[in-house]
């Protein structure tokens, strides 16, 4: 986490991404609370673009609506979050058809957050942010524990969550029916 010396605004955000000393910076809110993102490491580059790769096929092929590469997304109307998913599904039902030059101003329907330097308590807050927003499943993928989690809301709006081990697969379930990928592929990248 970076800075909760007020709270912070998407405006802020965009502003700090675009001065010329912060060009290699990319950042975050949650709830005002400005957060810095760390670049990626060769492990979180490597899975994170086979999921892209895989995604993308999957959804190209059916006409679904475009996967995004650490995108920002903020929830309409709310001026406090800005997330930066690694990874992220668009569906045509959701997303603007023409690319706008600012943040999504709305959530994605897949999520995904591959996070080798982060801990579970940072991820699955995470995860309860995209989904409180309307984002339909996150993917929560732990490279150095072997294991995923996928999150989704319940009918009453509760976050559920189900950890996948290596031997396991993520599946798109209703968001992305017909897809599943057997997470062995990615951890042994």
């Amino acid at each position: 986490m970076f800075s909760r010396e007020r709270d912070y605004t998407i405006d802020d955000v965009w502003r700090l991404e675009h001065q010329p000393m912060n060009a290699a910076e990319k950042y975050y809110l949650i709830d005002g609370e400005l957060c810095i993102k760390m670049s990626p490491n060769q492990t979180h580059g490597r899975i994170a673009s086979e999921i892209a790769r895989l995604l993308g096929n999957h959804v190209v092929e059916r006409g679904l609506g475009w996967v995004t590469i650490e995108v920002g997304y903020h929830p309409p109307g709310e001026r406090y979050t800005v997330l930066l998913p690694d990874v992220a599904f668009e569906s045509r039902a959701r997303a603007a058809r023409t690319p706008l030059p600012t943040y999504a101003p709305f959530m994605p329907d897949l999520a995904v957050v591959v996070s080798p330097s982060q801990t579970l308590a940072e991820t699955r807050r995470k995860a309860a942010v995209y989904l409180r927003h309307g984002t339909d499943m996150v993917w929560l993928i732990h490279p150095g524990r072997d294991e995923a989690e996928i999150w989704t809301a319940t009918e009453d709006g509760a976050a559920r969550s189900e950890i996948i081990d290596i031997d396991g697969e993520l599946s798109g379930g209703a968001v992305l029916p017909g897809f599943t990928l057997p997470l062995m592929r990615l951890f042994s990248l």
